[in-house]
Order: structure tokens, then sequence, then C-alpha cells
């Protein structure tokens, strides 16, 4: 399955609140994304690790082909990582969020980090049509913090736990704005065939309404494509 850019993709990059961590916007990413669609549309989703509230299955291969040619070029200039150096791909799966708020845990329920490495990133291309949301980005209030690298984890973790036996522990549900405990900085919507690029230390969720979660379905759900990529030596 050959994955080729859109003659027309375009993009932008922006910065994320006041650390000005990266974000890659890219839209019209592929030349057909409804074959992706129809690609996922075939497979078998299934419960694929602790934190991920949904569904997934393995991407097609060519698909990691077609992120190292859009991303390799921009590493240098927009996120300070070696454009020469060797990548590699821990995740590549199609998502499905399918998970009811009632039954989300603590993690599930506030901003997450896929990963406090420096060199890091992940990708999310959105491969639904209807308003399932996008992806929205946070600070800490208490630490301050929008990004948990290694030498702030330590730390963040322990605020965190603290806050999870606390008073303004969240409710059962997704968290979709302000709480007491964070506050949105940044968002993106969710269009179809659109593609972010950021950093996995960057705090970061999924913008999910509780009263109108998306059904496990690849032709009707919240459809999207989430890579990891290491950049090694």
């Amino acid at each position: 399955m050959l994955i080729q850019p859109h003659p027309g993709l375009r993009w932008q990059v922006r910065r994320i609140g006041s650390e000005g961590a990266p974000l890659l916007v890219v839209d019209q990413a592929v030349a057909d994304p409804d074959r992706l669609v129809r690609k996922a549309a075939r497979g078998h989703f299934t419960s694929q690790g602790a934190l991920f509230p949904g569904l997934r299955i393995r991407a097609p291969l060519s698909y990691e082909v077609f992120l190292e040619q859009l991303v390799r070029p921009l590493l240098d200039a927009h996120f300070g990582l070696p454009a020469r150096g060797r990548l590699a791909f821990p995740v590549c799966h199609y998502s499905l969020v399918a998970r009811r708020p009632e039954a989300l845990e603590f993690l599930q329920r506030i901003p997450h980090v896929d990963s406090t490495a420096a060199h890091g990133l992940a990708t999310v291309h959105y491969l639904f049509r209807g308003d399932w949301g996008g992806t929205a980005f946070y600070r800490h209030r208490a630490t301050g913090f929008e990004c948990v690298d290694d030498a702030r984890r330590d730390a963040y973790f322990a605020r965190l736990k603290d806050e999870s036996e606390g008073d303004d522990a969240p409710a059962p549900g997704y968290i979709r704005g302000d709480t007491p405990l964070f506050q949105r900085i940044d968002a993106v919507a969710g269009v179809f065939n659109r593609l972010l690029v950021y950093r996995r230390n960057s705090l970061h969720s999924g913008d999910i309404d509780d009263a109108r979660v998306p059904p496990p379905d690849p032709l009707a759900g919240r459809l999207s494509i989430n890579s990891f990529i290491d950049v090694l030596p």
C-alpha cells in the first residue's frame, strides 16, 4: 500500500503556551485518505495498552515510510533534533476512542505525556469527518509545567499523586478545557486528513465530549492514526 502526500499539502508551525514547544499542523496530509479509512474498516480492532481509552490495530508499514519522508526535513529546524538520525516507530496504530466516561481511570481523565524523553515525537492523523473533537494542550497549574521531561518527571508525578487523592481530583469523564488542576493553553480541531506532530513530553489530551462518546466503528467513529517517533543517533 503506497501512501503519497497530497499535492495540496500545507503546513504551519505553532508554539504551544509560554514554554513554546513546537506543534506542526499539516492539512491535506495524504493524497487518498479514504483508502486509509477503508483499510482500517477491514481490520480487527482490540484493546491495547492500559492507558488508551479505546481500540487499536496496527497501521500499514508504508505509513511509517510516508511519515519519515514528511517529518525528517523538519526535525532540525523546528524540533531541534538531528535530521540525520535514524527514525524508529515504537507505535504506529489506527485508534478509535470508545471508552465510556464513567469507566475512565484517573490518568485517563487528565492530560498526559507519552514519554519524558527529549528525542521523542508523537503524531495524530485525523481520519474522521464527524464532530468528534481534536487535540488540546495543557499546563499543570501547581508546577506550571507544560512539558514533563526527565528532569521534571519525579516532581510532577509526586505532585500528581497527591492531587489524585485531593478534593480537586477530577470526576469521571474526559477533560475538555480548564479544570482546578490543569489549564488548557492550545487546541487544534479534528479536521479530516489533518496531521499533528508534537513532542511526546507535551501535556496533551484528546478533546472528547462526554455526552457524545464516539462509536467503536472506523467508518463512523473517531478514527485516527497515532504514531510515536524516536530519533536515534
